[in-house]
C-alpha cells in the first residue's frame, strides 16, 4: 500500500541520502523537486537556516539536526559522534577501562530519522484533521538521550550510573554476558528471566549435558530464575562454563543445531552473511533493483470500508481523536503505544495479572519491590498516556469487552510472537471482520512471515544478525554490545507509529485499513545499508573504533578526571589545521589537562565539532540544551511520586502534546467497560465475578 502516493518531498541540505528520505520514498512519496507544491520538506539545517526560503505553509516541514533548532546550543557544530557523546549512548559503549567506542555507522542519526518519520506522519495526519502544515523539530542528541531510559531512572531513584560493559548487557543492578566467542566467530546469547527464558535456558543446559560439558546449570528451576537477583558468584561460575561450551561450537552449529534446540542464541553476522540470509530472501527484502533494502515495514492493504466511528475525546497533540487498542508488552509495542498516546491518541492497554508485562516485574531501583505490579519506574516510563484494562483473554466472556473495543478502535498494536494474536482470534483477518477499516500494527524480531518468524529474539538479536554488533568495537578486538542501551527496541516503535499515522490518513482518503508488519531485524539491516553496499562490492568491512570513512578525522580523547572523555569530529583540512593550532599536535595531552565541559566550549567557539561524553548526571542535572527542550517531563506517579519521564523526542510547532502518567494495573476497567463498551454496573460486576478482569 503506497501510503504517501501523490505526495512530494522537497529536500534541503544533505538529506537526499538519509534514512528519512528513504522511509518516505518507501511509502510511495516522490523525493525531490522545488519547494512550491511540496507536501513535505526535510532538512538537516534547522529552522533558522531555512527561514525565508518560501516553504509552503501547508507543508509538513521536518528538521533533523544535532542539537535541534532552538536552545542555547542549537548553533553548536555536531555530527554522529558528537550527538552520541552528548546524548549518552557513547559513554556506555565499549570495554570497562578503555575509551568509549562508537556504534557501527550513523546509529544515532538513523534513530533520529526514524523518530522524525513518526513526527512527520503524525503531523501529516494532523494536517488531514485541520488542513494546516507545521514544523517538526528533531534533536539527534535528545533522541540519543531518549534511548537511555534505564540509566535516567536509576540515576533519579538510586543515584547510580550505568557504565561500559563490553560484551554484556546491563539490567539495572546486574550485568549479564551476551557476546560469546565461537570456534570461528561470535554469537549473541543471554539467559532470560521467567516464562520467556525458561525453555531456552533448559535447552542450553540439556545441550551442555549431551556434549558432556561442565554444566553448573543442571537442575536449575528456570521458572524461578531471576537475572536481577542471581548472586554474582553464581553467575560467574555459570558464565565460565557457558563460555567454554560456546568456544567449542561453530557459527553453523549455532545457526542450525542451536536454532533447532531453541537455545536463544544467534550468530554475530558480518555484512556478507546478511546479504546471504535465507530468511530475508524468503521475505523478499532484497528484491530491489540494486539488491539493497528499501522497505522499512511490509504493509498489507485492507478492502475499502465505511469508516464512520466517532473520534475519541480530544486530547492535545497531532493524533488527537485517534483510538488505539494496545495488546503490547515489554519495549517495542509499549513504546509504540506510548508514542501514539503521548502524541494525543486515546490508548487502552490490555493487561493480565496472570501474565504481567515484564516491565511490571523487573526490579531495577530500590523504590520497587518484587510482587508489586505498580511501583516500577521502567513500566511507568514505557506506558505514559494510556488507560489500563485487565482481561483474561482465554475467558470467552472477555469478548463482551473485546468486541466493542475492537469496534471502537482505529488502531490495534501488538508485539507478541507471530501467530499468537490469531490463536486468540485476534489476528488481522478476525479484526477486520469486526471492524473492516482497522489498522493493525505488529512488531516482531523477524516479521510475521518467513522461516524464522516463530523464533526467539530480543533487542540484541537484531543487532547481532544485522551486522551492527560485528562492526562495533575496537580495531582488531572482539565485538562489543553496540550500546548498553536498547537500539532496535526503541527504533522499531517509531517505524510502527509512523506507518500507523500514515495509514490512518490514507484510510481517510481511501477507506482502506491494513496490516503493518515491522521487523526489528530488517530495520536494523536498514541502518547497515552502507556496509551492505560495500559488501556487495566485494569489501569485508571490519570494526574500526571511532573512525569513520566518511569523516575527515574523529576520535574520543581523555579529559581531566576519572572516566571523562571528549569526542572531536573534524570535517576537512581547514578545520584540522585550526584544531592543531589550538591544541598542538598532541591533542590527547591538551584534552587530558582540561575540564571536559570547558574544553568542549573552547573548541566549539573556534568552530570545531566537539562534545562531552556525558553520563546521566551530566545530561539530567547540567545540560541546558536537553533541559530547554524538555527531554524529561515530570509526571506524578501514585506510588513513586513525581519523577522525570523520558519525553517522546518530537517538537511540533502547532499541535503541542501533553502526556499523562502511566496507569496502575487494571485502573480503568470500570471506566472503559462503561464508557466505551456500554456495559452497566450489574454486567461489569458479573464479569468481575467470572474472573474476566484478571
Amino acid at each position: 500500500m503506497s501510503l504517501l502516493a501523490g505526495h512530494r518531498v522537497a529536500v534541503l541540505g544533505g538529506m537526499i541520502e538519509r534514512p528519512l528520505a528513504r522511509f518516505l520514498a518507501s511509502l510511495g512519496a516522490e523525493i525531490g523537486g522545488g519547494l512550491e507544491g511540496a507536501s513535505f520538506v526535510i532538512d538537516d539545517l534547522g529552522l533558522e537556516a531555512t527561514r525565508g526560503l518560501g516553504i509552503p505553509e501547508s507543508a509538513v516541514h521536518v528538521s533533523v539536526t544535532t542539537f535541534g533548532s532552538d536552545g542555547p546550543r542549537c548553533g553548536w557544530r555536531g555530527g554522529e559522534l558528537v550527538a552520541s557523546a552528548m546524548g549518552g549512548a557513547l559513554r556506555v559503549t565499549g570495554e570497562p577501562g578503555r575509551p568509549p567506542v562508537k556504534e557501527a555507522g550513523d546509529a544515532c542519526t538513523f534513530h533520529a530519522d526514524m523518530v522524525a518519520a513518526a513526527g512527520a506522519m503524525a503531523a501529516h495526519y494532523a494536517r488531514g484533521t485541520h488542513g494546516k502544515g507545521q514544523h517538526v523539530d528533531i534533536s539527534i542528541q535528545q533522541v540519543a538521550f531518549s534511548r537511555g531510559a534505564s540509566g535516567a531512572l536509576v540515576w533519579q531513584f538510586d543515584r547510580r550510573k550505568l557504565s561500559r560493559v563490553g560484551g554484556k548487557l546491563a539490567y539495572g543492578k546486574v550485568t549479564v554476558r551476551a557476546i560469546w566467542r565461537l570456534a570461528d566467530g561470535w554469537c549473541f546469547h543471554s539467559l532470560m528471566t521467567g516464562r520467556l527464558g525458561a525453555p531456552a535456558n533448559q535447552a542450553l543446559s540439556d545441550w551442555m549435558d549431551e556434549t558432556l560439558a561442565d554444566n553448573p546449570l543442571r537442575g536449575v528451576d528456570w521458572l524461578a530464575y531471576n537475572r536481577s537477583t542471581l548472586p554474582a558468584e553464581t553467575r560467574a561460575v555459570w558464565e565460565e562454563a557457558i563460555a567454554a561450551f560456546f568456544a567449542s561450537k561453530t557459527k553453523r552449529q549455532i545457526a542450525t543445531e542451536g536454532l533447532r534446540r531453541g537455545i536463544n542464541a544467534c550468530v554475530v553476522n558480518e555484512p556478507a552473511d546478511v546479504l546471504a540470509d535465507p530468511h530475508l530472501a524468503a521475505r523478499g527484502f532484497f528484491d530491489t533493483t540494486d539488491g539493497l533494502p528499501q522497505r522499512f515495514a511490509a504493509i498489507r492493504t485492507g478492502e475499502p470500508a465505511e469508516v464512520s466511528s466517532s473520534p475519541a475525546a480530544a486530547r492535545p497533540g497531532p493524533l488527537s481523536g485517534v483510538k488505539v487498542l494496545d495488546f503490547a508488552w515489554a519495549l517495542v509495542g509499549s513504546i509504540t503505544t506510548k508514542t501514539l498516546g503521548d502524541l494525543g491518541a486515546d490508548v487502552v492497554k490490555i493487561e493480565s495479572r496472570t501474565r504481567p508485562d515484564l516491565a511490571r516485574l523487573d526490579v531495577q531501583v530500590a523504590a520497587s519491590k518484587h510482587g508489586e505490579f505498580d511501583d516500577k519506574p521502567w513500566f511507568a516510563h514505557l506506558n505514559s498516556s494510556k488507560r489500563s484494562v485487565t482481561l483474561d483473554l482465554k475467558n470467552p466472556e472477555a469478548w463482551k469487552i473485546l468486541r466493542p473495543l475492537i469496534e471502537w478502535a482505529d488502531v490495534v498494536v501488538e508485539n507478541f510472537s507471530p501467530g499468537t494474536m490469531a490463536k486468540l482470534s485476534l489476528g488481522y483477518d478476525e479484526l477486520k471482520a469486526i471492524n473492516p477499516g482497522i489498522v493493525m500494527v505488529s512488531g516482531s524480531v523477524f516479521g510475521q512471515t518467513g522461516p524464522l518468524a516463530q523464533e526467539w529474539g530480543v533487542d540484541g538479536t537484531g543487532g547481532a544478525l544485522s551486522g551492527r554488533t560485528y562492526l562495533t568495537g575496537y580495531e582488531g578486538g572482539d565485538p562489543v554490545i553496540p550500546g548498553a542501551v536498547p537500539y532496535g527496541d526503541v527504533i522499531v516503535p517509531f517505524v510502527m507509529a509512523g506507518c500507523a499515522a500514515a495509514a490512518l490518513q490514507r484510510r481517510r482518503e481511501t477507506g482502506r485499513g491494513g496490516h503493518i508488519d515491522a521487523s526489528m531485524y530488517e530495520i536494523c539491516v536498514q541502518q547497515m545499508r552502507p556496509y551492505l553496499k560495500r559488501a556487495k562490492a566485494g569489501e569485508r568491512p571490519q570494526r574500526s573504533g571511532n573512525t569513520d570513512p566518511m569523516v575527515h578525522f574523529q576520535d574520543v580523547f581523555p579529559a581531566a578526571g576519572d572516566d571523562r572523555w571528549i569526542a572531536i569530529s573534524v570535517s576537512d583540512d581547514v578545520q584540522m589545521k585550526r584544531l592543531i593550532e589550538h591544541t598542538g599536535h598532541e591533542i590527547a595531552a591538551w584534552t587530558a589537562a582540561r575540564n571536559d565541559q570547558k574544553a568542549v566550549a573552547e573548541l566549539q567557539a573556534i568552530g570545531i565539532a566537539a562534545g562531552v561524553v556525558q553520563d546521566c548526571e551530566d545530561m539530567i542535572e547540567n545540560d541546558p540544551q536537553l533541559s530547554g527542550r524538555g527531554a524529561l517531563v515530570t509526571l506524578d506517579h501514585p506510588l513513586l511520586g513525581p519523577f522525570g519521564h523520558i519525553a517522546t523526542p518530537i517538537r511540533f510547532s502547532r499541535d503541542i502534546p501533553r502526556p499523562y502518567r502511566a496507569p496502575r494495573m487494571g485502573e480503568h476497567v470500570r471506566e472503559v467497560a462503561g464508557s466505551i463498551c456500554g456495559l452497566d454496573d450489574a454486567t461489569i460486576d458479573h464479569l468481575d465475578g467470572e474472573g474476566v478482569f484478571k
